[in-house]
């Protein structure tokens, strides 16, 4: 289970699958940034960033439960309506909001305490979407079966995710490079895209979920 592999297999799909799953995500990547835009210009520049925090809590669920679904039908050869995907996403979001609630409350907590701690909490909880989503379980089971599996994985999970990041990070900065100060109009577009991006990251640890899943059972 080479990183490289995951990150060119992932690619391939993702480029492969790119107008599904913006037809998918994006519509709600968009509002989650519009949302977080007009919350920031009501309440100012000072305005504490738990409430872009919360935005993101409430809408990111959503769409990611509906890209986990996409991912997994398109992977087993199915062709299920987006409709359908939005609607069994919706029955998950209550518990999906809490499962990512608590892990960014305990990566934030992790970051606080000189920042490894927070890496480790979130590599070890990397898989709870996937295993609420796709095999059922409870969150808190849903966590635990998370650790569980990145257990003797911790490197190429972290190699994976870093190299999504750091991407994302790459293009942003260069964005911000080129248009130092950009209009309200601008900063949304630059927000949806990195946003949209990120669910690059989801297609890789797909990826790497399933290939661990078939790896635990041999």
């Amino acid at each position: 289970m080479n990183p490289l592999s995951v990150l060119r297999d992932s690619l391939h799909f993702f480029t492969r699958h790119l107008a599904g799953i913006a037809q998918l995500c994006l519509p709600l990547v968009v509002l989650e940034a519009v949302l977080t835009q007009v919350l920031y210009r009501q309440l100012g520049e000072q305005a504490s960033p738990a409430y872009g925090m919360l935005i993101y809590v409430l809408c990111y669920p959503l769409y990611s439960a509906a890209l986990i679904l996409y991912l997994d039908t398109r992977s087993n050869g199915q062709a299920i309506a987006k409709r359908d995907l939005f609607a069994r996403a919706v029955q998950l979001w209550p518990a999906l909001t809490l499962l990512v609630l608590i892990s960014s409350l305990l990566i934030m907590a992790g970051m606080a305490l000189f920042v490894f701690p927070g890496v480790w909490i979130m590599v070890n909880l990397v898989f709870g979407e996937y295993l609420l989503v796709l095999r059922g379980l409870p969150v808190v089971q849903a966590m635990r079966e998370s650790a569980r599996m990145t257990t003797g994985h911790f490197l190429r999970i972290l190699v994976c995710l870093l190299a999504v990041l750091a991407s994302i990070w790459l293009i942003e900065g260069l964005i911000l490079m080129a248009i130092p100060d950009p209009s309200p109009g601008v900063q949304l577009l630059v927000d949806s895209l990195a946003g949209f991006l990120q669910l690059f990251g989801t297609v890789v640890m797909y990826r790497l979920f399933m290939l661990l899943e078939v790896e635990q059972r041999t």
